[in-house]
């Protein structure tokens, strides 16, 4: 039953990864179309300093880039506690894919379309998998 749970959360860190290849492959040409050289830019520099230059869908992928390595750094502790208390259960194995495919959602419907109510309803349902998987854990370790 462990590794049935730790797939979610390997099936996340590989969708993690894609997000990041879709922020390049999009950023990149958006800064040759927007004229900003990278060779010429000055020490220190930060993609804040030129975002206002790239065209918000090029954004909302870094955006939701970003957010991947916030929120989900607690699924990966919960899943990790979850595991090691041995508490692989059906239940707590279906959160963990609801969890995985709720934010696959949220991050296609931020990076493509980027509507708040949607892409809030994705995040609140991923959020709601999360915290019970963190009840779950911790009752699994009393």
């Amino acid at each position: 039953m462990t590794q049935s749970l730790l797939a979610p959360a390997a099936v996340l860190i590989l969708w993690s990864l894609l997000m990041l290849l879709w922020v390049v492959f999009t950023r990149f040409p958006a800064f040759k179309k927007a004229g900003i050289d990278l060779q010429s830019a000055p020490p220190g520099g930060r993609y804040v300093d030129v975002e206002s230059a790239m065209p918000p869908e090029v954004n909302w992928k870094a955006h939701n880039f970003n957010h991947l390595m916030e929120q989900p750094t607690l699924f990966y502790a919960v899943i990790a506690v979850l595991s090691l208390a041995g508490a692989g259960t059906d239940t707590n194995v279906m959160l963990a894919w609801g969890y995985v495919a709720f934010r696959i959602l949220h991050s296609l419907w931020q990076s493509l379309v980027n509507t708040i109510p949607i892409r809030f309803l994705f995040f609140l349902l991923s959020t709601i998998c999360l915290f019970v998987l963190a009840v779950n854990a911790v009752r699994a370790t009393l």
